[in-house]
């Protein structure tokens, strides 16, 4: 039996895909943002894969990748894509890392 005393771990940063030291890590970390807002949609709405398929404008095999979440398949434009075709408006801030300096923000979709 182990001692919770001698559990070690890490704390990881917010970019799993960094924690891992995975190449084009902010890359994959935004498109897995992305790709979950899609498929939490999708399930939400109860298509079938084809139906999903007409709605986003690619073949049934990619509807059920993204279903698997497998969303590295997909550029983060097409995540983007799916998400106004889903009726989706998509704000992004773009900012300094520092607090307090001016930001801007971008809308995209309907």
């Amino acid at each position: 039996m182990t001692n919770k005393d001698d559990i070690i771990f890490e704390e990881g940063a917010d970019n799993i895909f960094a924690d891992l030291g995975l190449d084009e890590s902010d890359e994959l970390y935004t498109r897995a943002q992305i790709g979950f807002h899609v498929l939490t949609l999708l399930k939400n709405k109860n298509l079938k894969q084809k139906d999903a398929a007409l709605l986003l404008g690619i073949a049934q095999p990619d509807v059920s990748h993204l279903m698997n979440g497998h969303f590295s398949r997909f550029t983060a434009d097409k995540l983007l894509d799916f998400l106004r075709r889903l009726d989706q408006t998509v704000s992004i801030t773009i900012r300094p890392h520092k607090q307090g300096e001016p930001y801007s923000q971008i809308a995209y979709g309907a």
